[in-house]
C-alpha cells in the first residue's frame, strides 16, 4: 500500500469520528432569538418528523397544567396525548406536575427550573403566562414552552393555534342545522384566546346568512371558569329555553356541561338526534353523545406539544412564536378518521364509550346524514380558501375589537 493510500484511509478515518462525536455531543441551547421573535409556520400534523437517526440523548421533560388539570376530555388531555406520544416515539422521560391553585405557578415553575434537570418546561394555558414569563427571566439558559400564549422571552416557544379558523368552520355547520335561527357559544374565562374562537364562529353563521338569506341570532355568555360542569350545563339549560338549538362548547371541563345539557333536552323530548345539538371543542368530543354532539372543533394541542419535544430532542428547539392554523394541521373540524381516533384514545384513557365503536360511528353517520351534501361541501370549500389565502378569517385579542365584532354580527349576550 502506498504512502498516499495511507494517507486517504487515514483522512477518512478521521472524518468519521468526528461526525460521531459532533452527532453524540451535548447540546447546549441555541444562541438566543431577538426579544421580540417572529412568527413561524408550524409543520403539518401529517409531516412525520424528518430526523432518521436516533435521538442523540435522553431528554426530561416536565408539563405543567393550569388550574383546570387532566380530566377535560379536550384542552389539558390533549397536551397530555401530545406528551405521551412523544414518550413513546423518542423515549422521553416526563413529569406532569398539577398545581392546586394559581399562587402554586410561580414556585412550582421555579421548582423545575431551579433543579437543573429538564430539557424543557411546558406550560399548558393562557393563564400560566406572567408566571412563565417571571421564571424565564429569572433562568435565562432554561428551555420553556407556553401554550396558547407567547412572551418576549428568547427561551421560551409560545405555541399558538389560530382558533378563529377552526371556529368559522363550526360555525357554517352551526347555521346550515339550526331549526330556530337561534345559536349559542358557551365559553371559560374571558382570555383573549377566547375572542379567536368568538370571532371566526360569527364569521362562520354570517358566512352562511350571506349564502342563504338565513337571518341567525347568536348569544353568547362567559360562564368565568373552566372546571364547573355543572355551571357550564346551568348555563347551557339558560341558552336551550331560550329556543338556542346549537350550542359551541368553548370552557374546557366546563363545556362538557354544554354536552351534557343538549343530551338531557333531547333524552328528556324523545329525540335520537338533534337539533339541539352542540359542537365540541378541542378534542373529537363527537363519541360523547352519538347523535347529539355534531361536530367539534379540533385543536391540535398535542401536536403542538409533540413538536416542541421533538426539537428539543433533536436540538432544534427554538424560542419565538410557532402558530398552526388550517393549513398546518393545527385546527379543523372533526370527521370520521378523527372520530375513530378519539374513541380509542378515550378507551386507552379507560373512559368507558356510550355504546360500541361500531354504534356510534353508525349512529354518527346518521345524523350527519341528515343534511344534505350542500353543507359539507360549503365548510370544505371555505377550508380551501382558507389554506390558498383566499379567505382570510377575523381574530383579535382586544377586548374592544372583540365587541366591535359581536356589534358587527348583532351578537346578544345570554340574559342581556
Amino acid at each position: 500500500m502506498s504512502k498516499g493510500q495511507l494517507i486517504g484511509i487515514l483522512v477518512v478515518l478521521i472524518v468519521i469520528v468526528a461526525g460521531v462525536w459532533y452527532a453524540t455531543r451535548p447540546k447546549a441551547p441555541a444562541t438566543p432569538a431577538p426579544t421580540t421573535p417572529a412568527p413561524t409556520t408550524a409543520a403539518p400534523t401529517t409531516t412525520a418528523p424528518p430526523q432518521t437517526t436516533a435521538p442523540p440523548k435522553k431528554v426530561k421533560v416536565a408539563v405543567m397544567f393550569d388550574i383546570g388539570g387532566r380530566g377535560d376530555l379536550g384542552f389539558n388531555d390533549m397536551a397530555w396525548m401530545g406528551a405521551e406520544r412523544a414518550k413513546k416515539d423518542f423515549g422521553v422521560e416526563v413529569t406532569y406536575v398539577q398545581p392546586r391553585s394559581e399562587a402554586d405557578y410561580i414556585p412550582r415553575l421555579r421548582e423545575l427550573a431551579g433543579s437543573g434537570e429538564y430539557d424543557l418546561i411546558i406550560g399548558v394555558g393562557f393563564l400560566l403566562t406572567d408566571a412563565i414569563h417571571q421564571v424565564a427571566q429569572e433562568y435565562p439558559n432554561q428551555w420553556f414552552a407556553i401554550v396558547d400564549s407567547a412572551t418576549p422571552d428568547p427561551n421560551v416557544r409560545g405555541i399558538l393555534f389560530k382558533e378563529n379558523e377552526g371556529s368559522a368552520l363550526v360555525g357554517i355547520l352551526a347555521a346550515y342545522v339550526t331549526e330556530s335561527n337561534k345559536v349559542g357559544v358557551v365559553l371559560g374565562m374571558e382570555i383573549p384566546v377566547l375572542y379567536h374562537f368568538e370571532a371566526g364562529f360569527y364569521w362562520g353563521v354570517n358566512y352562511v346568512e350571506n349564502k342563504t338569506g338565513k337571518d341567525v341570532q347568536i348569544i353568547y355568555k362567559y360562564t368565568g371558569s373552566f372546571v364547573d360542569r355543572a355551571l357550564g350545563k346551568q348555563v347551557s339549560e339558560g341558552m336551550l329555553a331560550q329556543g338556542a338549538d346549537v350550542l359551541y362548547n368553548v370552557a374546557g371541563l366546563t363545556g362538557l356541561g354544554v354536552l351534557d345539557a343538549v343530551h338531557d333536552f333531547n333524552v328528556q323530548h324523545g329525540k335520537e338526534f338533534g337539533p339541539p345539538f352542540a359542537i365540541g371543542v378541542d378534542s373529537c368530543q363527537d363519541w360523547m353523545y352519538p347523535g347529539h354532539v355534531i361536530a367539534s372543533m379540533m385543536k391540535r394541542v398535542d401536536n403542538g406539544v409533540y413538536y416542541a419535544i421533538r426539537d428539543v430532542v433533536y436540538g432544534n428547539f427554538t424560542g419565538g412564536i410557532v402558530a398552526y392554523g388550517i393549513k398546518e394541521g393545527g385546527v379543523g373540524i372533526s370527521g370520521l378518521e378523527e372520530l375513530q381516533a378519539f374513541m380509542q384514545i378515550a378507551q386507552e384513557m379507560g373512559t368507558e364509550l356510550p355504546d360500541t365503536p361500531e354504534n356510534i360511528i353508525a349512529k354518527w353517520q346518521q345524523m350527519r346524514a341528515m343534511y344534505p351534501e350542500e353543507v359539507w361541501n360549503t365548510i370544505e370549500e371555505v377550508k380551501q380558501k382558507i389554506i390558498s389565502g383566499e379567505i382570510q378569517v377575523p381574530t383579535t385579542d382586544s377586548p374592544e375589537e372583540i365587541q366591535a365584532i359581536r356589534q358587527r354580527y348583532g351578537v346578544g349576550v345570554l340574559g342581556g
